[in-house]
């Protein structure tokens, strides 16, 4: 008898603790999320006309897209490359970005004053704009990865349709467009794989763009001319410690042994990606001649430091180390500082950095826009544990009996 790992839905108890804090805190952020379309954006949040924007745009937009990379880069490593020792961590990785992407959708439509017209940018183009260009890839890819979670609907529903009451003469007939749809989607997907990664790469650059035309706006430590640059490297680089993170917490959370050997062949690849993003931002630095900043203490300075020593020194020097990544805890540590860096790194670009003109104060987020924040966050995580228990997307170990070569490709058949 041996073990092979083949994505289940998972078997256990949807409520717990931990599920029910998340429930309360979840709704908390829907009670303020609908008094913000009942009464305004102006009654729930601190924004105005000097401060147009704040941590919707700032962390559900602008860091929720750079820690949804995990999509794009398991993508890229287990399909393009062909690295199929990763296939059992892809699935859980495209719903994390679908589910991400989603939230941030709905986060830009929030932010929105007039949020009914979130649909423009789909008939009204303008190709100049840099906010169109991550508009519309950011539509794009959404669909994309909805697309890409086809086959998992697929494999979950075929041969087990079963449809109630008067519906149930139509079962045959859904399973006969599941099995053409699967056809379909399996001749096909490829495109979408590669157009996704394409998709990814376009936005994350361009995020950054957005920030350079702030001109003055910006401080100076975060401006730059290749900061669309950082901003992909960056995503690039919190791909798979963001994998790595929601992989560990998933495996505690339902009981699993984490498949340790998987996630570290990923932690020995984000050691060299985070020295090429330190050296390119440290490099940038000095050029501009940006450090003397870094000699006066202020928010800024803290902030900038903050974000380069935790973000990036400390988790590259343990992803380097052997004894550090080998273990769990070192994974899960060092994943965490990699996504604490690159969420900082947003914030800092969209409200630390930026100053408007003639600002007669500051702006803090209301107690509305961050129980709006919270509220998502732990809803995506509500979601994310409703769908694995419904669609076969964390692999689990199978006890099977091989008796011969072709007993292994049966299984996945």
């Amino acid at each position: 008898m041996e073990h092979l790992f083949k994505p289940t839905p998972i078997q256990k108890k949807f409520f717990t603790p931990i599920v029910i804090i998340l429930s309360a805190i979840a709704i908390n952020g829907l009670v303020f999320l609908l008094g913000r379309f009942v009464f305004g954006i102006g009654a729930v949040t601190n924004l105005n006309d000097q401060f147009p924007w704040g941590i919707w745009i700032g962390i559900d937009v602008a860091a929720g897209v750079a820690l949804a990379a995990g999509g794009f880069t398991t993508a890229a490593l287990g399909h393009i490359m062909h690295k199929d020792k990763y296939e059992v961590i892809i699935r859980p990785a495209l719903l994390t970005a679908m589910l991400g992407y989603t939230f941030v959708a709905m986060s830009v439509m929030i932010d929105l004053g007039r949020y009914h017209y979130i649909w423009h940018p789909l008939v009204m183009w303008n190709g100049t704009s840099v906010l169109f260009e991550v508009g519309i890839c950011v539509m794009i890819y959404l669909t994309v990865l909805y697309i890409e979670f086809l086959p998992i609907v697929t494999e979950r529903f075929i041969g087990r349709v079963n449809l109630p009451g008067f519906l149930a003469k139509f079962n045959n007939t859904v399973d006969k467009l599941l099995r053409v749809l699967d056809r379909a989607l399996d001749k096909t997907m490829f495109i979408f794989i590669i157009s996704g990664v394409v998709l990814s790469c376009l936005h994350q650059s361009s995020l950054g763009t957005l920030m350079v035309i702030a001109g003055e706006k910006m401080h100076p430590l975060w401006q730059t001319p290749i900061l669309p640059l950082l901003f992909l490297l960056s995503a690039i680089c919190v791909g798979f410690p963001m994998v790595i993170f929601e992989s560990l917490i998933s495996s505690k959370s339902f009981g699993l042994k984490p498949e340790l050997d998987v996630l570290e062949g990923l932690g020995r690849m984000v050691g060299p990606m985070l020295l090429i993003y330190l050296t390119a931002k440290m490099v940038d630095v000095v050029i501009r001649e940006t450090y003397v900043h870094l000699m006066t203490i202020n928010t800024e300075s803290i902030m900038f430091t903050i974000e380069v020593m935790i973000g990036i020194v400390i988790p590259l020097r343990m992803f380097f180390s052997r004894k550090i990544s080998k273990t769990p805890e070192g994974l899960f540590w060092a994943s965490a500082f990699v996504i604490f860096g690159v969420l900082l790194n947003r914030v800092n670009n969209f409200i630390i950095a930026y100053t408007p003109p003639y600002a007669e104060s500051s702006y803090f987020p209301s107690f509305g826009e961050i129980s709006v924040t919270l509220g998502f966050i732990a809803l995506e995580i509500l979601l994310f544990r409703f769908l694995v228990m419904i669609f076969p997307v964390v692999s689990t170990p199978q006890k099977v009996a091989f008796k011969t070569k072709y007993a292994v490709k049966g299984l996945f058949r």
